[in-house]
């Protein structure tokens, strides 16, 4: 199956506001979480990081808020892998209800392979790209997300 299911989680009551919705702060938290996961996947796990000194870092993120989430909601990050080079991760998170098709949020990143020692930008492992030529594989199929690329601004005000 394409879709690659990294974080789930219910909507905990410390994560809402005073409308009873998921606060936006919350939402990168489980976005973050679902990165983790994602590290798992490819051999990045907290073995490989303190074996190898090896980590991923953010570089950028990209969050639009498409439907509210609320407290007690059973919630689910889906992963898709946009692109990769040899130490460049782009990817995008996509929240939904456990079971449904509606996105709810979406996220997306890029990260950077990292040497702790440093800290400075090195190379994914063999390990690492072949993990990932995998799920870009098995995802090959998919659709690019809507939400993939957009850039903030408002009509008419683009800056040179």
């Amino acid at each position: 199956m394409p879709i690659l299911t990294t974080y789930s989680t219910p909507v905990l009551e410390e994560w809402v506001d005073y409308n009873g919705h998921l606060r936006d702060a919350f939402y990168l938290l489980i976005f973050s979480y679902a990165t983790d996961g994602l590290m798992d996947h490819l051999g990045l796990d907290s073995q490989n990081r303190e074996a190898s000194g090896h980590s991923l870092f953010t570089l950028e993120v990209h969050m639009n808020y498409l439907h509210e989430v609320k407290l007690g909601a059973r919630v689910e990050v889906r992963t898709q892998i946009i692109g990769h080079d040899k130490k460049r991760l782009h990817l995008y998170h996509s929240l939904h209800l456990i079971g449904e098709e509606q996105t709810l949020a979406g996220n997306e990143q890029m990260l950077l392979h990292v040497d702790l020692a440093g800290p400075h930008s090195a190379p994914f492992s063999e390990h690492s790209l072949a993990l990932l030529r995998a799920i870009e594989t098995r995802q090959g199929d998919l659709p690019t997300p809507a939400y993939v690329g957009r850039v903030i601004g408002l009509p008419g005000t683009a800056r040179a």
